[in-house]
């Protein structure tokens, strides 16, 4: 219904009000590329906006196209550009990359002869009909139901994980649900409602992956909404993952901890109301000061303390500050500043302060690398576009624009899906040539009956379309283009033949294009960005231990014990030289983006699947907890303050890390060679026997007063990180092995 509206009320106009054929086409082609092509998200006033800032690139698209029409080269160099640039601007969200068709029919159909700089005037009046009537039709009138928000997605998610951690603090209090019928019963009934709510919370955070979302509404832009809603389900998944070790292994009663997850759970269901609101609400300190007091009753009660409570106390405390960075990102996701505790360099969101062209920036450099599946995209599809034009102006081939039409709209990210779309797409179009050629014949030279029957054919099919498939779909396009040219033109029974030829050459272009470039889509690459994002987490484990042993932090700052409470911190120290400025992370981080951007383009591939694929959420979890984990030790210990670690200490820690780094490489073979053999870890890792524990406890318990606290507490923490991602690892092989 949009799509008819806006579609055929400015060609009727022009065509048959004012008698301009050209402009008429133009409005028609203005409209299109936005109704049939573009995915336009966002509600209402914000499609607006995108439709109107689509106006001028539109203008710069047709002038471009039909200036450089002159030259068969000089428009397939013109295409190549607007071909890549377009499908490229995909890694900036959304939002330009459901406008990439649109943009490059803008210029397809001007770079065709006639070369008639002279109607240009009248070509950019069209447009701005056609572009201007899609903007008021899709105002008033009623459009499919939009998709789920991201944001109330994320906010189930942060619900369901706030249920789940208030659930391991029930039962870590250790007085059982039962009253007075028996602590047994009580501890059972705890630990299964406990058990619920952690398949709760899995589901919940499966349906955020970018690759279950919606296209339209996935928060891949360099925004700092997507920004931040990416940081929160990153810090939520983290929560998840303590929550998942304190179940496991939990040794109650154990009351502080307790409060302090159940201040936890507050401040992710405060995190979750402002994601479903969308407003950023007042700022609360309280989960800030729970996290600073329950530091220092740590640091009170270390004489005596034990292996497993340390590794159980730290596992607490990094839920807490998973919890609140959430709730900093979702304040920061719509519109609050960033809070004075985290305005440091090399802070937990270092876009907040950026202004948007530096976010952009970082952004598109992120993906300039033949290793982005973003880029090979961009350019698979230029150069078949380009290569396309080339051969339609060196056969001088009749309406060619259909050739280009055809790679647009058939031509897939790998080349099996490609071949897959064509027998389908040769078939429709093949039944609507013979209709079409039916009815020219029938009905001959008689203008009443296309214009009536146009509006009944793209109505009924393009409505239906998404339902039956590609052969519908393209017998509905070429019904409905020889209706609209046998207004334009006399009518020609040969014209339904040249549009089976034409698609013929298209998909075919298509499908050679696709199998000389990057022929396996993301399913040749997912295997390889996966694992160089494990090999590159493995190596942060060893860097991030390092630093944290030697005091290499990121950036200057504020410690937490002064002034700013954020209760993750190890108080001051002597400081030490080093680079500050390096990041360990920043290897894994882009590592990371590279390999989400592949997983989520794999999820929308379905032929050529790979059999032996690991679930790629499980192989990509040791690097997740190394970048989540490292983030929050990296912003606790800033400019090297805090705590001397001792020699032998850092001793243990660092073989430690070699351990865990050694598992998690092991992890990467496993998914190298696709399953074909399933490594031996060197895990389990029990807290009663960890070197780093024991040496923390012995620390303790040997130097009596003169104990370092912080540094007893940095011990810890860093051990309970380092065998949480080795315990990732080791569920990769589990999972791989069964």
């Amino acid at each position: 219904m949009w799509a008819t509206v806006a579609g055929l009320t400015g060609f009727y106009v022009l065509r048959y009000g004012f008698g301009a054929p050209d402009m008429a086409l133009y409005a028609l082609f203005g409209a299109l590329p936005l109704t049939l092509f573009a995915q336009v998200p966002g509600p209402a006033e914000q499609r607006t906006r995108t439709f109107l800032a689509v106006l001028p690139a539109g203008w710069a698209l047709v002038t471009a196209g039909t200036l450089l029409a002159a030259h068969s080269w000089s428009a397939a160099c013109g295409l190549f550009v607007v071909g890549f640039t377009a499908s490229f601007l995909g890694v900036g969200g959304p939002r330009l990359g459901g406008l990439a068709a649109a943009f490059q029919l803008y210029y397809l159909l001007p770079c065709f002869p006639p070369y008639a700089p002279e109607a240009l005037a009248g070509r950019l009046g069209g447009l701005t009909v056609g572009i201007l009537l899609t903007t008021l039709v899709d105002r008033l009138l009623w459009r499919d139901e939009q998709p789920v928000p991201y944001r109330v997605l994320l906010a189930d998610a942060v619900d369901a994980v706030a249920g789940y951690c208030a659930s391991i603090a029930r039962l870590m209090t250790g007085s059982g649900s039962s009253g007075g019928t028996g602590g047994g019963d009580g501890e059972a009934a705890d630990r299964s409602g406990a058990r619920r709510d952690q398949e709760a919370a899995y589901q919940a955070l499966q349906a955020t992956l970018l690759s279950r979302v919606a296209p339209t509404e996935r928060p891949t832009s360099a925004s700092l909404r997507d920004r931040a809603c990416y940081d929160v389900r990153a810090a939520v998944r983290h929560v998840r993952a303590q929550l998942d070790r304190l179940l496991a292994g939990a040794e109650g009663p154990d009351p502080g901890a307790a409060r302090l997850l159940d201040r936890a759970a507050a401040a992710l269901r405060d995190a979750g109301r402002v994601l479903r609101s969308g407003a950023a609400g007042p700022h609360d300190d309280a989960l800030a000061m729970a996290l600073s007091s329950f530091r220092a009753d740590r640091a009170r009660r270390l004489a005596g303390v034990t292996a497993l409570r340390l590794r159980q106390d730290s596992v607490v405390q990094a839920a807490a500050t998973g919890a609140l960075l959430a709730g900093e990102g979702a304040r920061i996701a719509f519109g609050a500043p960033l809070d004075a505790r985290w305005q440091w360099p090399g802070g937990p969101f270092p876009y907040a302060e950026l202004r948007a062209p530096s976010r952009w920036w970082r952004r598109l450099r992120l993906h300039l690398t033949p290793r982005s599946v973003l880029l090979q995209n961009a350019l698979r599809l230029a150069l078949a576009l380009a290569g396309a034009r080339l051969i339609v102006g060196a056969l001088d081939l009749p309406h060619g624009f259909w050739v280009l039409l055809t790679i647009i709209s058939l031509m897939r990210t790998s080349a099996a899906d490609t071949r897959g779309a064509l027998p389908p797409a040769f078939l429709g179009v093949a039944v609507g040539a013979v209709l079409a050629t039916l009815m020219l014949v029938v009905v001959g030279d008689t203008p009443a009956f296309y214009i009536a029957a146009a509006p009944v054919v793209f109505l009924v099919g393009f409505s239906v379309g998404p339902v039956l498939g590609t052969a519908w779909t393209q017998a509905a396009l070429t019904l409905v283009l020889i209706l609209l040219f046998a207004q334009i033109l006399p009518p020609d029974r040969h014209l339904p033949a040249m549009r089976l030829l034409d698609v013929v050459i298209g998909g075919s272009l298509g499908a050679v294009a696709s199998l000389l470039a990057w022929p396996k889509g993301a399913g040749g690459e997912l295997r390889r960005s996966v694992v160089n994002f494990m090999v590159r987490g493995a190596e942060a484990c060893k860097a991030v231990t390092l630093g944290l042993c030697q005091g290499s932090g990121s950036s200057p700052g504020p410690g937490p014990e002064q002034g700013h409470g954020i209760g993750i911190g190890y108080g001051p120290g002597r400081g030490h030289a080093g680079n500050h400025s390096a990041d360990p992370l920043r290897p894994a981080h882009a590592a990371m983006l590279l390999a989400q951007a592949a997983h989520t383009q794999y999820r929308t591939e379905h032929a050529g699947r790979d059999r032996a694929a690991p679930p790629w959420e499980t192989a990509m979890q040791p690097g997740h907890h190394t970048v989540s984990g490292g983030e929050l030790f990296l912003a606790a210990r800033r400019n090297g303050e805090g705590p001397d670690v001792p020699a032998d200490a850092t001793t243990v820690l660092m073989t430690l890390a070699d351990r865990v780094a050694d598992d998690c490489l092991r992890a990467t073979q496993l998914v190298r060679s696709a399953g074909a053999d399933v490594p031996e870890l060197s895990g389990p890792y029990p807290a009663a026997e960890s070197a780093p524990l024991r040496c923390a406890v012995a620390q303790a318990q040997t130097r009596g007063p003169d104990a370092d606290p912080a540094a007893i507490l940095l011990i810890a923490d860093t051990e309970a990180w380092l065998t949480g991602v080795a315990h990732d690892a080791a569920r990769v092989v589990r999972t791989a092995a069964r």
